[in-house]
């Protein structure tokens, strides 16, 4: 079965500069669930890769993380969308760990358990980050403007000549799904 992989902040759930610290933070993005379920429908697995540096930075605890992820999957299982798999790396980005995007250590963990294929699968993120760690694992990769993606686009860190962008995931998965 061909997968998705997106990221967490920015793609499916609004993102703070504050960083998402509890369920009552957590809100989809308008249609981000409903696109899930589309996907779903459509044989996709979805796979959720998210650096949460607010766990090694103090913000919030692994308790608070397991019940964001928890509201998230509810309220995804809502609307006919299910996860296959969330990983996350919970390091401050100063550890220098293989787990944080754009390395691939997320991406690989993902890949043990739902063998990406180079020919049908996508990362979908709002970061040249995000995008970077797909095409390092030999995936395709796409932005979306919701999030960091239009700041990214602006600081000219993603290209529109060279990289899939759409408004939201929904938008991705309209055009991937044609419909």
């Amino acid at each position: 079965m061909p997968t998705i992989i997106l990221d967490r902040d920015g793609v499916i759930n609004v993102d703070s500069e504050d960083y998402i610290k509890s369920p009552d933070e957590w809100r989809p993005i308008d249609g981000s669930l409903i696109a899930i379920a589309k996907l779903k429908t459509a044989g996709y697995q979805i796979a959720v890769a998210t650096n949460q540096s607010g766990l090694g930075r103090g913000l919030f605890s692994q308790a608070s993380l397991y019940a964001i992820h928890r509201k998230m999957i509810l309220e995804s299982k809502e609307m006919g969308g299910e996860f296959d798999m969330i990983a996350f790396c919970p390091h401050h980005p100063d550890v220098n760990c293989e787990c944080r995007k754009p390395k691939t250590g997320l991406l690989q963990a993902i890949n043990a358990k739902l063998p990406l294929n180079a020919d049908t699968d996508w990362l979908v993120g709002d970061t040249g980050k995000d995008l970077e760690a797909g095409q390092r694992m030999g995936i395709r990769a796409a932005l979306v403007e919701t999030g960091k993606g239009k700041q990214e686009i602006t600081k000219g860190i993603v290209s529109r000549e060279t990289t899939p962008i759409f408004r939201n995931l929904a938008h991705f998965t309209s055009w991937l799904l044609n419909i």
